[in-house]
């Protein structure tokens, strides 16, 4: 990080609140402690946006056997992330225009933190999935509205800010997959308590949100009351958070269903890479270190692929690349998976950092914080809903075919169309322009 993004990241953030696009916006000082306390509410909130899922599945049999789940339910447990993800997103723009995204993600880390409290007391799997879908619609209303608060409040850094907000996400999802196994260990073996500990790391999250969430609302009021009392008579004024109709843009539909394969690769990844190593002849404890490589190399990329794709004005040469060394690593682990097992590991880590891209991309479509929510909104919604069917399907070959030759196969096919509707994605327009919105 430049010196001088360090500068500008101590700077009380901008806050744009223009209320009628037709009236000047009066001018809200945000307090001087409002910068860094935003900063270090981004971070805690990425950190807790993925151990709710992947802590559960590095203790997923011990779950299964203590609960009595069935093979059915077992497996409902591992769809409801992207179901949750898809159905409670769509909820945050009408819940961000009604509360404000800082109150919105403030409630939805507090429903993170009381899901993971409730889940390790569940008695039976019908409490569990109940409290774990609790956690993940907080999840899903952070998803969407994190990049939100990113570009209302730090428009001149935007880049710097995604980076940090997607290299936290990706640390979150590393440390609960290497660490729930030991924490359980160390307090006792039970799964619960490997569980429970989790719920600890989300009420420190919720703690920043809450002063965030106040003064967000004060300012929103005051622009609010300014707006209403300038606003002439007869005139209906426009909401700040109406926006674009996002359906009528191809860019959107491009960026949602890039979304929508990259998560798909992500959880086939997350859920089976490690069985792959196994029947390869992998040790079960070293194909675990495997995808924890995988998982671990999204922190230093995820800071580094946000200020690369925010200096290029078309940003497809990224998706192309990454989707380059996806295919890579699924050819190697068609034709040599045990002999080139960490080299795989690292070029499928390297792929999977389409996340960041797509986030950054979202932020860079949409011109105005309107926009940006409408899109986020959609792109993940309708992306999450895309990768529902693909570790089902990856599963069902495997079942089927009795080795990984047609999984690999469709994996690596899925990046062909990925790639290209991420050239698409990185074409340099935006939402607006395509609706035909003026600014």
């Amino acid at each position: 990080m430049s010196d001088e993004e360090i500068q500008t990241m101590n700077r009380p953030p901008v806050v744009r609140t223009t209320p009628d696009p037709q009236l000047p916006a009066p001018a809200q000082v945000p307090p001087t402690w409002l910068g860094p306390v935003l900063i270090v509410g981004i971070v805690l909130a990425a950190l807790n946006l993925r151990p709710a899922i992947t802590s559960l599945g590095a203790l997923f049999e011990e779950t299964r056997t203590g609960l009595g789940m069935s093979g059915t339910v077992a497996g409902l447990v591992t769809s409801v992330p992207a179901l949750c993800f898809a159905v409670f997103g769509v909820t945050a723009p009408r819940l961000s225009r009604r509360f404000g995204p800082a109150a919105v993600v403030c409630a939805g880390m507090v429903a993170v933190a009381t899901g993971l409290l409730i889940r390790p007391f569940a008695s039976g799997a019908a409490g569990f999935l109940a409290a774990s879908a609790l956690s993940l619609a907080g999840i899903a209303l952070t998803n969407v509205l994190l990049p939100v608060i990113v570009k209302r409040y730090f428009p001149d850094r935007v880049a710097t800010m995604i980076g940090l907000y997607s290299m936290s996400l990706a640390a979150g999802t590393s440390l609960a997959a290497a660490a729930t196994v030991p924490l359980t260990g160390a307090l006792g073996g039970s799964w619960r308590a490997g569980l429970l500990v989790w719920a600890v790391l989300a009420l420190v999250a919720v703690l920043p949100w809450l002063p965030i969430a106040r003064a967000s609302r004060r300012a929103e009021a005051a622009a609010a009351a300014a707006a209403s009392a300038a606003a002439r008579p007869g005139a209906r004024a426009a909401h700040p958070d109406t926006g674009p109709r996002v359906v009528r843009s191809r860019t959107a539909w491009a960026l949602a269903c890039y979304f929508g394969l990259q998560a798909t690769g992500a959880y086939i990844t997350m859920g089976w890479l490690p069985q792959i190593f196994r029947d390869a002849g992998v040790s079960a404890s070293t194909a675990g270190v495997l995808l924890a490589v995988t998982m671990v190399m999204g922190v230093p990329l995820a800071f580094v692929i946000p200020g690369l794709a925010a200096r290029m004005k078309n940003q497809g040469a990224i998706a192309v690349t990454l989707g380059v060394f996806g295919l890579i690593g699924y050819l190697g682990l068609y034709f040599a998976p045990a002999a080139g097992a960490w080299a795989w590991a690292l070029l499928l880590g390297i792929s999977n950092c389409a996340f960041p891209l797509v986030i950054t991309l979202i932020g860079l479509r949409a011109k105005s914080p309107a926009g940006v929510v409408k899109l986020s909104a959609f792109a993940q919604s309708t992306g999450y809903l895309i990768s529902i069917p693909g570790p089902l399907v990856i599963g069902a070959l495997y079942q089927h075919s009795g080795g990984w030759d047609l999984p690999l196969a469709l994996m690596a096919a899925l990046l062909v169309p990925q790639i290209v509707l991420g050239i698409l994605a990185g074409r340099d327009r935006t939402i607006e322009d395509e609706c035909g919105m003026r600014d």
